[in-house]
């Protein structure tokens, strides 16, 4: 009898501490969030994913009422940050923002430790990003016509930059080259920072990179720009032609971001983090600074789970194909 009322007593002495030190208890998805929450970004810091982030990060954190904070995990075009995402604990705390390069994965990589479709819970899009064929300010070709016949004349002198295997500025070259039938030699970067340094400095020839971290070196007359793979020109970069209007019809190419969490993270912490993301995509600030930098917030239809779903699948099926006929694979 005496163990047994022991046991009761124990048992209640559990209790009231769970009671009195509620931050030894496990959190309540309803009382979510109670501490900074950690926004990945698989690249380095300074890229046109990174900044982002930071964009929609910072009215985030308003709407959350806790700070957001941005870890840059680069990498293997961005798969050791998605996997470091998925590994996390779903709770909400660990938000990993990702671009198209999460669509192209599973066919560029042999071997990926994680299923895109199955091990992250969706949360939105949020924005598609142009890209913008640009080169280093000393290159003599004055158009994308006369480039492109530079480009096949120098193949072997030429060198293309890019910020890592299965990234947005690799895939945007893969398509470049294809398309002009003329292959180059290629330079990884451990992000689009990196690259975009060299190419300043004259180290390489041209990239591919997205409007978000080209739009003001190339106001700045830093950078020779060819170039935007939007349909029509871009508010920020008037002067700048469409790869349509300079000659490459079709040459149409966009850098969709969406915003996951880890698989099983609870419905309402992810219904949250929704309403947070939908809140930054109106902000007038945050509207400007995406405008800024020849860019938009995505629709509010397609701010939503079920649209970042559809479209993540779809996308996969676009590239795989493309990817195969390149047979450009990483381990």
């Amino acid at each position: 009898m005496k163990s047994v009322i022991s046991l009761a007593a124990v048992s209640l002495a559990a209790v009231l501490v769970a009671l009195t030190n509620p931050g030894d208890a496990a959190e309540s998805p309803t009382s979510y969030p109670t501490k900074p929450v950690t926004i990945i970004v698989p690249f380095a810091p300074g890229g046109p994913t990174d900044t982002v982030a930071r964009t929609i990060g910072a009215v985030m954190s308003k709407s959350l009422g806790q700070q957001i904070l941005v870890e840059n995990v680069g990498g293997a075009g961005g798969t050791i940050g998605v996997g470091r995402a998925v590994a996390a604990p779903a709770d909400g705390y660990t938000v990993l923002l990702m671009h198209i390069g999460i669509s192209t994965a599973p066919s560029l990589y042999r071997t990926l430790k994680y299923d895109v479709t199955n091990d992250l819970e969706p949360i939105g899009l949020v924005a598609e990003v142009p890209m913008t064929l640009v080169a280093k300010k000393d290159l003599a070709p004055a158009n994308l016509r006369d480039f492109v016949t530079y480009v096949k004349a120098n193949k072997t002198k030429m060198s293309y930059a890019h910020s890592g295997v299965g990234s947005a500025s690799h895939l945007c070259g893969m398509l470049f080259m294809s398309a002009i039938e003329t292959d180059v030699l290629t330079v990884p970067y451990k992000g689009t920072q990196p690259a975009m340094t060299d190419l300043l400095g004259g180290q390489v020839d041209f990239m591919c990179d997205q409007s978000t971290n080209t739009t003001s070196q190339i106001k700045a007359d830093k950078i020779k720009v060819y170039g935007v793979t939007s349909k029509a020109r871009l508010g920020s970069l008037p002067n700048v032609p469409t790869m349509d209007e300079a000659g490459m019809k079709g040459f149409n190419i966009g850098v969709w971001h969406g915003l996951w969490t880890p698989k099983n993270t609870p419905k309402i912490i992810n219904e949250k983090l929704n309403k947070a993301l939908q809140d930054a995509l109106k902000d007038k600030d945050v509207i400007e600074r995406m405008a800024a930098l020849g860019t938009a917030p995505e629709p509010v239809t397609r701010q939503t789970p079920e649209a970042l779903r559809a479209h993540l699948v779809g996308e996969i099926a676009k590239w795989a194909p493309i990817i195969k006929n390149a047979g450009v694979y990483a381990d």
